[in-house]
């Protein structure tokens, strides 16, 4: 299975803060918040949100199709991902504007403290995927991720102009986008990829009821950090999917990222929606036990012996099938 992965590539400069985040906020005086943390540790590493999922699937031996743009400073990076599997023929490279900045605090607790510079993403609307399908092979999905506000809205309009199946994955850009906006992104999506804040910010936003969301959707898949994953379809009960317990977070910076590519890559081998969720969780523990969103090396018999030990052995022979064409 072929997928397109729209949205953001940049590089994430990753602070920790050797305390907790709400020991410095006083309630009263928070209309004037004016803080500084001094931070003990700080790692600059690949990242960005469609980086980050293309990353996961080329190393889960698929061969995803990068779309984004970028400044004239992402060779070195380029190289990381074509090594790892990453069809990276469609990205843009801005001739004004530096590659993408993430820049983000920790705490102990793991609560997170960010702001992300756009800089050559916002040239990522210019981007046609009708040139895209012309150009290269065809993508059997399109996963739509946080980008420049524009090129989420024109990507999502094109798949379904050129009858492409997308999945919608706001997350981030939730806080940017207006009703009309996020109910545009999320109509007709295969896949809706939401965590459990951004799944009542979405409700927030578009003034849908669950059962509305679900109306318009194929899956809905919330990730509930320790606890889980939750998965939603219109016609079908809820069912939830424990994480992997007993997690070492190292850094949660692309557990999300390494989930959705956990999961795609299930569903692209036609797993059941409960494994490959399984494939998303184990996945995603490898991402949370080192620093940076593309540290992790996804291992096939290392996922198979955690798929066995959290889930059983015969979750795991359900999914070896999907981790044969690892490299």
């Amino acid at each position: 299975m072929r997928i397109a992965v729209t949205g953001s590539i940049a590089t994430d400069h990753l602070m920790v803060f050797p305390g907790r985040f709400a020991d410095q906020l006083i309630p009263d005086q928070l209309a004037h918040v004016s803080l500084s943390f001094l931070v003990d540790a700080l790692e600059v590493r690949r990242g960005g949100v469609a980086a980050n999922i293309a990353f996961g699937l080329g190393s889960l031996g698929l061969d995803p199709l990068l779309v984004g743009a970028v400044g004239a400073d992402f060779a070195e990076y380029e190289v990381w991902l074509k090594e790892h599997g990453v069809d990276t023929g469609a990205v843009r490279v801005s001739a004004e504007r530096q590659t993408a900045r993430f820049l983000c605090i920790s705490d102990e607790d793991a609560n997170q403290i960010a702001a992300f510079y756009a800089g050559a993403m916002q040239e990522a609307g210019s981007i046609d995927l009708w040139r895209v399908v012309g150009t290269w092979d065809r993508p059997d999905l399109v996963l739509v991720c946080p980008n420049d506000p524009a090129a989420m809205i024109r990507h999502t309009a094109e798949c379904r102009r050129l009858g492409l199946p997308f999945a919608a994955d706001p997350s981030q850009q939730l806080a940017r986008l207006d009703g009309q906006e996020v109910r545009d992104l999320v109509s007709g999506a295969q896949w809706l990829f939401t965590n459990e804040y951004e799944a009542a910010l979405l409700l927030e936003r578009t003034g849908w009821t669950r059962a509305e969301v679900l109306g318009q959707v194929g899956t809905w898949i919330t990730t509930l950090g320790g606890d889980g994953v939750r998965i939603d379809g219109r016609h079908e009960p809820t069912r939830t999917v424990p994480a992997v317990p007993a997690t070492d977070v190292v850094d949660p910076t692309g557990g999300g990222d390494a989930f959705r590519a956990g999961f795609l890559a299930g569903t692209s081998a036609g797993l059941s929606l409960e494994a490959a969720a399984r494939l998303g969780c184990v996945t995603a523990a490898s991402a949370l036990g080192t620093v940076g969103s593309q540290a992790y090396r996804a291992d096939r018999e290392h996922l198979l012996a955690e798929t066995a030990r959290v889930y059983g052995s015969d979750a795991a022979q359900e999914i070896a099938p999907a981790l044969n064409g690892m490299p």
